[in-house]
């Protein structure tokens, strides 16, 4: 354990950190599961946008790599566009 006051307090930061970070990867998960299970093409083209969204904040805070997010917002998009 750490012996330091700012160590101490960054302990505390990054645990917060991680549990936010945690959170939001859940949430955008979920979404994208939610979203490769629709089977109509218009409910699907409305959802995109708002799913896309989110993997783009993900990407800008860190939490997943710009790269796996420009390849999950491509795949995303295949699939929607595949849709009868």
């Amino acid at each position: 354990m750490a012996n330091h006051k700012a160590t101490k307090k960054d302990v505390r930061k990054s645990s917060k950190r991680r549990e936010r970070n945690r959170y939001y990867g859940k949430t955008t998960r979920g979404a994208i599961r939610d979203l490769k299970a629709i089977k109509d093409k218009k409910e699907g083209s409305e959802k995109l946008p708002e799913v896309i969204s989110m993997i783009d904040r993900l990407a800008k805070k860190g939490i997943i790599h710009k790269n796996k997010a420009a390849n999950l917002k491509s795949k995303l998009s295949r699939k929607v566009n595949t849709l009868a």
